[in-house]
């Protein structure tokens, strides 16, 4: 026999055999054998418990006729009989009652318990006390006082019971749960309707009143657990004829005593507290009011968390027609609650307050209030209704389930979202429910003992059902609801939704006109086409555009060029709006939205590199995607590259494509003000050094693998811009070729090999295709355009020492070796040190010259009819000034400084300002003209989208243009005059700076 009861579940084995020879059970069960009973038991929530259960109920039916009804439901395997040993076994208090009430287990019969409609649970409740449902007038209890309420009470439980018992015994308790609870929330309706009905009874003047019972929280969702108090709201109107004041006396007698009848002492247990407290004023106002009293609270008075309750508002009983003048007169103002001033923001501080009101020693076991819990689910999913709902009916009802379904549907919660939520809350209901039934009380708590979560893993139908196991999962779902919570609930989209009118929230064109002309489009009307192209249609993909477009138009708007900026998004989008990930990462990022809105319409460099790879857009949903990528991390991607590809052309178009990547990221983090102008340049520069190292190599293994072989080593030096690392957005690739022929290699086919080299390089990264080409430019070689592409070693050396001329020693301090033989590189720049930082310092006559070549510049290669106030690289106090000041102290110190030995301009500037070559003060002037000038050209570039030309690198007049570089120098909406006056202060004070230090 022990075997067998530890086979079926058994815990306490001793005192379950004991059980099954009790005198009573024996009688009981004296025509059936025991091993069917066993395996029957052996489902059940608590096995020990259903059989202690069973021989109290046989001995409380023992000599009575009820035995037989008891001995038939467990003669024949089938839904009776699980429902009576699942009850047994799920609910003590439910036990007690059956062994109180043995008659009832005939209400486990009842097959259509959960399908049952609310006026015949109404009927059922209110027949109990003898009133009549459908007499005249409103329903009174012939079965009055004490006698009634318990006749209330235990047709409340033997419903109760029924609905247990289809809970208990379903095999998919989480499809089921959302039907139990409207049924637990009918069941609590009725009894409301039957607790009125014995008041009237106790009141003869009750008919002086019209009093409506609106049910508020889980009972107004229809979604109500199985112990918990019902919260409510009284509404009351004198009756024709009738003084208002007596009226509402009586009416608050009456909800007094509704309460009593629900939870006072009486022989049959107490249903549950009827809780006013949601009412205007909580429980320092009036019990009970007019429909005008409560409009009025409302208008005035009520603050952000009575709207949110009033979301679930639901006349349960009482006058059916009172209560619903109520919901309408109420209805209008929770949809419209989202406009108050920091609605998002208060609703998201009541959810932290509640979690923080929840006492430390629960904290870890709270299915409701905690982290993760119950709360969060709804918090999260009325948030998301109260923002959108008023502009969109679908998605306003009031059981969570259904609204969270409603707004999967309309696409305000992706669907896999909305599905793992959904799951999600269902289970912490299914585990409340259970919790809660055992002993029908009102708890939140998981259980710690052993055997409580066994009963409680059975009972929910968890596989496997150990104690690790249910909390294992419990905990799993705890951080999926807190992750999604805090995706969907600090939605930045939340509180800018809820700062528009309901008329721009819903794209109503005549409203969308007038505010797109308000806030800056310059063509309203091209602008609601746009928005009407992606808005069209009943996809999920315009619902979703629905949802975003409102708040867009604004953030737009924060830009220089909104209409730019709407029509980027419109071609992006048709682009990218049929992916699965676009829309759903601008609904649910806490910044992509944001970010895209103001890289559209602030840049139309940046937006064209967003449209070129689209995929792109995924960066701006974290920062780390924004950050700079190493040269060594580009390296290894370049090595990938080249080591996949079999075809030189499209080994080197991929190149170009993480060249033009790395543009495209620098560009949308320059615009975002997350990168500064020397990470943009040094960004740059490392994708072009990538990218020059990569198209080297390809040609290289083209000659290493033909008849010849490889007959030199090659190296190429970065010059200029690129030299000091300090690359625009528009700067070509200025560069040395060097060679060394090999031991034993002709000398003149190595130098043919170099040139083919040199030139197969250039045509790789200036061929047509679908990438940006890369000019390549060697024009500051030994004798310029009319010198050989590529030069030995040696013939650097030689033509140095020979004919070397100042401009060409000034040239060299930016050159860096970037591509090639690294040894070849180091021995390139030890030939060309004592050149460009000579011993002793650059001779009188070389400084001549440097400063008559800088004048000669100012004098002819400015552009004709440009501002020289206004160019910001060959203008006075612009690049070239401070570039040509720091470089003549480098050829002046940098043979005694060795801090001036570098292709940095700011760096040499900073070790001329410690070595004490020029004072502090200047040195900042200088710094800062630098910067500024290098801020604006890039700016240009990113404002404008052209590269090159010759308006960019003046700065222009027109006030919408300086507005713009502005705001892409981080600068305020307006500051284009500020941004002007701060350039032409800033280059005048630079240029007297060059003048004295410089110039001398």
């Amino acid at each position: 026999m022990r075997a067998l009861l530890a086979r079926a579940g058994f815990l306490d084995l001793g005192r379950a055999a004991a059980t099954l020879e009790d005198r009573d059970l024996t009688e009981l069960l004296a025509p059936l054998t025991d091993l069917p009973l066993l395996d029957a038991l052996g489902v059940v929530a608590a096995p020990d418990e259903a059989l202690l259960g069973l021989s109290r109920l046989a001995t409380a039916v023992r000599g009575t006729p009820r035995a037989d009804d008891v001995r038939a439901a467990l003669a024949v395997p089938g839904p009776v009989r699980d429902r009576l040993l699942a009850v047994l076994g799920g609910s003590s208090a439910l036990a007690d009652h059956l062994v109180r009430h043995p008659e009832d287990v005939a209400a486990l019969a009842d097959d259509g318990v959960l399908g049952t409609e609310d006026v015949v649970v109404r009927a059922e409740l209110l027949a109990a006390v003898g009133a009549d449902p459908d007499g005249p007038g409103e329903p009174v209890a012939t079965v009055a006082g004490q006698a009634g309420v318990d006749a209330l009470r235990r047709a409340y439980r033997r419903r109760l019971m029924a609905v247990a018992a289809a809970d208990l015994v379903s095999s998919e308790p989480l499809s089921l749960m959302p039907g139990v609870a409207a049924a637990l929330a009918d069941l609590a309706g009725a009894a409301l309707e039957g607790a009125l009905a014995l008041a009237r009874a106790e009141h003869p003047d009750h008919a002086s009143v019209r009093l409506a019972v609106i049910g508020m929280g889980k009972c107004g969702g229809r979604e109500l657990n199985y112990v918990s108090d019902v919260d409510v709201v009284y509404v009351a109107e004198p009756a024709d004829g009738h003084d208002e004041s007596a009226a509402l006396a009586v009416g608050a007698r009456l909800a007094t005593a509704l309460a009593r009848v629900c939870s006072g002492p009486g022989a049959e247990p107490a249903l549950w507290p009827v809780d006013a407290a949601l009412r205007p004023e909580g429980k320092n106002g009036p019990l009970v009011r007019t429909v005008a009293s409560h409009v009025a609270y409302y208008e005035r008075w009520a603050k952000t968390w009575e709207f949110q309750a009033l979301l679930k508002a639901r006349t349960v009983a009482g006058d059916r027609d009172l209560g619903r003048a109520y919901t309408d007169a109420i209805r209008p103002m929770v949809w419209a609650a989202v406009e108050r001033e920091n609605f998002v923001e208060d609703s998201q501080a009541m959810r932290r307050r509640v979690e923080d009101n929840v006492p430390a020693a629960e904290a870890d076991r709270q299915l409701k209030l905690g982290v993760g819990g119950l709360r969060d689910v709804e918090f999260t999913v009325q948030l998301l209704q109260l923002v959108h709902g008023r502009s969109d009916e679908s998605i306003r009802s009031p059981n969570t389930l259904r609204a969270l379904a409603a707004l999967s549907a309309g696409g305000y919660v992706g669907r896999e979202d909305a599905a793992r939520l959904a799951v999600c809350y269902r289970l912490l209901r299914v585990l409340e429910h259970r919790i809660q039934l055992h002993r029908l009380r009102r708890t939140h708590l998981m259980p710690t003992s052993e055997a409580e979560l066994r009963r409680l893993a059975r009972s929910s139908r968890l596989e496997p059902a150990g104690p690790e196991a249910v909390l294992e999962r419990w905990r799993a779902v705890r951080r999926d609801v807190r992750n999604l919570h805090e995706e969907l609930f600090y939605r930045p989209l939340l509180p800018a939704t809820a700062t528009l009118t309901r008329e721009e929230a819903s794209l109503a064109p005549e409203a969308q006109r007038a505010r797109l002309a308000a806030i800056g489009y310059r063509d309203p009307a091209g602008a609601l086409r746009h928005i009407a192209a992606l808005t069209e249609g009943v996809s999920r993909r315009a619902a979703i555009q629905r949802q975003l477009l409102p708040v867009l138009l604004g953030w737009f708007a924060e830009g220089s060029d909104p209409d730019a900026g709407l029509l980027a998004f419109r071609r992006l989008s048709d682009e990218l709006g049929t992916t699965h990930w676009y829309l759903k990462l601008l609904r649910d990022s806490g910044v992509a939205a944001h970010r895209l809105a103001c890289v559209l319409s602030t840049s139309r460099f940046a937006a064209e590199a967003l449209s070129r790879s689209p995929e792109s857009v995924t960066w701006l949903d974290a920062d780390a995607e924004l950050a700079p990528r190493s040269r060594e991390r580009l390296g290894t991607e370049a090595d990938a590259v080249l080591t996949r590809a079999e075809d030189a052309q499209v080994a080197a178009m991929l190149l170009r494509a993480i060249r033009r990547r790395e543009t495209a990221r620098t560009a949308v983090a320059q615009v975002l003000q997350e990168r500064t102008p020397q990470e943009a340049a040094a960004a740059l520069t490392a994708a072009v050094d990538v990218v020059l190292g990569g198209a080297l190599r390809i040609a290289e293994h083209e000659h290493r693998t033909g008849p010849d072989g490889l007959l030199t080593r090659f190296g190429v030096v970065a010059m200029g811009r690129l030299g000091g690392a300090e690359l625009g957005y528009g700067s070509d690739a200025d560069v040395m070729f060097v060679h060394d022929p090999l031991p034993g290699a002709d000398e003149s086919l190595a130098q043919a090999q170099a040139v083919s080299i040199a030139m197969r390089l250039r045509a790789l990264l200036a061929a047509v295709g679908p990438e940006p080409v890369l000019e390549v430019d060697a024009d500051l070689r030994p004798e310029g355009r009319n010198g050989p592409l590529v030069r030995t070693l040696a013939s650097y050396g030689e033509y140095y020492q020979r004919w070397s001329a100042p401009w060409e020693s000034q040239a060299l301090l930016r050159a860096r070796p970037v591509a090639g033989d690294a040894d070849l590189g180091e021995r390139f720049v030890a030939l060309v040190d004592p050149l460009r930082y000579p011993a002793g310092g650059a001779d009188a006559a070389a400084v001549r010259e440097v400063r008559r070549l800088k004048a000669r510049m100012e004098a002819e290669r400015l552009p004709r009819g440009v501002d020289p106030a206004r160019h910001l690289k060959l203008g006075r106090g612009g690049l070239s000034d401070v570039e040509w000041t720091v470089q003549l102290l480098q050829m002046l110190h940098g043979h005694d400084v060795p801090a001036l030995r570098t292709t940095s301009t700011l760096d040499a500037l900073a070790g001329a300002q410690d070595a004490g070559l020029v004072a502090a003060d200047d040195a900042a002037v200088l710094r800062d003209s630098w910067v500024l000038c290098s801020r604006l050209r890039d700016a240009l570039v990113l404002w404008t989208g052209r590269v090159g030309g010759s308006g960019g690198d003046v700065l222009p007049h027109d006030r919408r243009a300086l507005g713009a570089l502005a705001r892409l120098l981080g600068m305020p909406p307006a500051s284009g005059a500020e941004l002007e006056e701060t350039y032409l202060r800033t280059s005048r004070r630079a240029r007297a700076v060059v003048e004295r230090v410089f110039y001398a």
